[in-house]
């Protein structure tokens, strides 16, 4: 077996260098943590659209879903690189808005956390997180849900909708702590 398999993986960047592109994704395996690889696509990677419509890399988008298929032989880097066989794009990034506020509630097993914040919208917002919401930590690495604490404050990209319970809740795509 020469190829390796990401489901349901999230774009995390995109970059270009002359005619190479590097896809970064994160995915998960059942029952093991994130990972992380940079994929390296050549003129030879076949990426396809939702509808099976093969088209170029320049249709990918950093917050896509993906499925992807890369050789086992990667680099020791981190994170480490493979060469790209084919993507598969499974759906786009949702719309999304960003909220600034100080964490006043964790709640580990149910994935939510409660902010309160001097924004437009409401002063508390309860956060459920995504199933492939990341959370960076001050010093910009990935941390998991119990590493926050109460007071922090975070930046949370979000969904543009949110419930019209008290407080309003809605699904956090990425929780970045600033303070």
């Amino acid at each position: 077996m020469n190829e390796m398999y990401a489901w349901n993986a999230v774009i995390d960047e995109i970059t270009r260098d002359g005619n190479v592109s590097y896809v970064t994704i994160s995915y998960a395996e059942q029952g093991q943590m994130r990972q992380t690889v940079r994929l390296v696509v050549t003129r030879d990677t076949i990426i396809r659209a939702e509808n099976g419509a093969i088209v170029t890399v320049r249709e990918l988008q950093r917050g896509m879903t993906v499925h992807a298929a890369f050789s086992v032989a990667m680099t020791r880097s981190i994170p480490p690189q493979a060469t790209a066989f084919w993507i598969q794009i499974v759906s786009r990034p949702r719309a999304v808005q960003t909220t600034v506020g100080r964490i006043i509630q964790i709640d580990v097993q149910n994935q939510s956390i409660t902010t309160i914040c001097s924004c437009n919208t409401a002063p508390m917002i309860r956060f459920n997180l995504a199933p492939n919401a990341e959370i960076i930590g001050l010093t910009g690495r990935r941390i998991g849900l119990r590493d926050l604490w109460i007071g922090a404050q975070v930046r949370v990209e979000h969904a543009d909708f949110m419930t019209a319970s008290i407080p309003p809740q809605t699904t956090a795509y990425r929780i970045r702590v600033i303070g």
